[in-house]
């Protein structure tokens, strides 16, 4: 779904360093408002380096990040938040002792004082993840691996995300809980949310997303529609195993 006013993530020429590493090298892309978009590559491809630059954990060493319009390449990783960019870090990062409830809560502490609207949210994500409501009163740590990847989805989206950055949801999970966390990704972009996807489940990712790039040591070596990605030889040999 194209946005009217361009797109609502556009990346120019990013630069990351690790000291005198380079991670990334001039990556440019663009996300559109509405559209669920996938990053696909191998291990050490700086898939995730991207996510942490995205949302200023990582600081950008060159080029630029705009949403909505806005510059947010130098932004703090909550002001970054308070602007609509939620990201829900690889390894299902949970408070361990805390209920699952109160690791929602976390997630909304930006928009903690619109109680009528925190309340209502977390209702959402109760009627998403039924197995969160079960469990609300448990401690976090106690949950699978598939309920804690629910719990940070969860808690992500009690952000207000107009982006969410989800990185390698489906990591170490069993197929059919991946197969529930890609029904719920879908889910949530065809309710509005804009999305992007780093996924080392190629396959997966492409059938959910309308558009991929392939990152190769720190570079944007393709990007196209996901049938197209999907149809393309050399990406089937490298990241589909067909």
């Amino acid at each position: 779904m194209p946005s009217e006013v361009g797109p609502l993530l556009r990346v120019d020429r990013l630069v990351t360093r690790y000291g005198p590493v380079q991670a990334l090298f001039d990556v440019s892309l663009q996300i559109n408002e509405g559209e669920l978009v996938a990053i696909v590559g191998a291990n050490g491809a700086g898939k995730t380096t991207l996510l942490l630059t995205l949302s200023g954990i990582r600081k950008a060493g060159g080029g630029s990040i705009r949403f909505a319009g806005a510059d947010i390449t130098r932004k703090a990783p909550h002001q970054i938040v308070k602007a609509g960019v939620c990201h829900v870090p690889e390894g299902r990062q949970v408070f361990p002792p805390l209920s699952v409830e109160d690791n929602l809560r976390l997630g909304a502490y930006p928009l903690r004082h619109d109680k009528e609207w925190v309340e209502s949210e977390l209702t959402r994500i109760y009627q998403l993840f039924p197995i969160l409501r079960e469990k609300a009163a448990q401690s976090a740590g106690t949950l699978s691996g598939g309920q804690q990847q629910m719990l940070v989805i969860g808690r992500a989206l009690m952000g207000r995300p107009r982006l969410l950055l989800l990185d390698e949801p489906s990591m170490g999970l069993a197929p059919l809980l991946v197969e529930e966390i890609f029904r719920v990704i879908q889910q949530l972009n065809e309710q509005g949310v804009t999305i992007l996807l780093v996924e080392q489940n190629a396959r997966a990712a492409l059938g959910i997303a309308d558009r991929g790039y392939v990152l190769e040591t720190g570079r944007v070596v393709l990007s196209a529609s996901s049938e197209a990605l999907l149809a393309d030889e050399a990406v089937r040999k490298a990241y589909l195993g067909y």
